[in-house]
């Protein structure tokens, strides 16, 4: 894009953050378990993904760079991103186990794992400041974009005595024990929509499902981790681990809450890790994004691909509002990449 719009670009997609930083940052922060799974090589990814020669030789000397994710709706952004690093894939593991990435995430004030029982006391550390704004909007919360919640869930929140002391944080606990709940029993087919007033929904699980079957990497290199990731619940393949978590994350300058679900699958020296956004407080309607690593020349060549899903792209200007997304997207990948190989320098 022209100089020109440089200015309204970053003041729209100050608006209108998504928070990509955070996806790529919720991928790695894991534990990874053995598995026999038959990862491609660099070069055939490289080829599948459609990375020109010339980027190859970009790649090669250290630069990131970009390649193309298809888009199949209005509302989402997508983009894939490959950085070669000297370091052995072993060694990102073991940083990665020891260290985690979360913690260069400032936005990020609470989180917590959620185990395979939980109650509502594994939500207890999601809390909104007492008498806050964030509280006592959600209190009072219609039908809208204000807040990502269904019907019933608005319905919930106007029925509840509002003059409880900390009544919005335990309202909010209920909903993400109720949410996660119905992904863990009903996958997809269980996260319910969000309803936007006058009669309209954003529909995350169709979302999530639509990210998932266009990923031909998934379906063409781990065909059984492809089809859990698609139907699930369904019973893991060997050597895969999955976890839950749940973050309080500020995004547009707002509290939100967050629920993930991870799987990783890896060998002695490559990795894939997948990791969902089936509920997101606001902003953004779901997120999905799959890593992996892979052996190259002298260390180990990182593949990123995101699939972020917002109504704030959709729309009147769509065509503008994705440019200046896919734009700034690329500038936080770049920005999170060079601070992961800074780290293991």
């Amino acid at each position: 894009m022209s100089n020109q719009y440089r200015t309204p670009k970053y003041t729209l997609l100050q608006k209108h953050k998504i928070g990509y930083r955070m996806m790529l940052i919720l991928a790695l922060c894991s534990h990874f378990s053995l598995s026999s799974a038959n990862m491609p090589n660099a070069q055939t990814l490289i080829q599948q993904l459609g990375i020109q020669q010339q980027d190859v030789a970009n790649l090669n000397q250290g630069q990131i760079v970009f390649f193309n994710v298809a888009e199949s709706e209005e509302i989402e952004l997508a983009a894939g991103a490959a950085m070669y690093l000297q370091a052995s894939p072993s060694q990102i593991m073991s940083y990665i186990n020891n260290n985690g990435l979360i913690s260069i995430d400032t936005a990020v004030t609470a989180s917590g794992a959620i185990p395979s029982q939980a109650t509502l006391a594994a939500f207890n550390g999601f809390n909104f400041q007492p008498g806050s704004n964030e509280a006592t909007n959600f209190l009072a919360a219609t039908p809208g974009s204000q807040f990502n919640l269904s019907t019933q869930e608005f319905q919930t929140i106007q029925a509840a005595n509002s003059a409880l002391p900390g009544a919005a944080s335990q309202l909010y606990q209920t909903i993400l024990l109720q949410r996660w709940q119905a992904y863990r029993q009903n996958g997809l087919n269980g996260i319910a929509p969000y309803d936007r007033g006058d009669g309209t929904e954003a529909n995350p699980g169709g979302e999530l499902q639509t990210a998932t079957q266009n990923n031909s990497v998934l379906a063409t290199y781990f065909p059984d981790l492809y089809n859990v990731w698609l139907n699930y619940p369904a019973a893991l393949p060997a050597g895969a681990v999955e976890k839950f978590f749940w973050l309080n994350r500020q995004v547009q300058s707002r509290p939100t809450a967050v629920l993930v679900h991870r799987i990783i699958m890896n060998t002695a020296n490559s990795g894939v890790i997948l990791s969902r956004q089936f509920y997101a407080g606001h902003s953004y309607n779901s997120n999905q994004i799959t890593v992996a690593f892979l052996p190259y020349l002298n260390g180990t060549l990182i593949f990123y691909a995101n699939k972020t899903f917002t109504d704030q792209v959709g729309g009147f200007g769509s065509s503008f509002k994705h440019s200046i997304g896919e734009d700034k997207e690329q500038s936080d990948m770049t920005q999170l990449m060079n601070s992961f190989r800074n780290a293991l320098q």
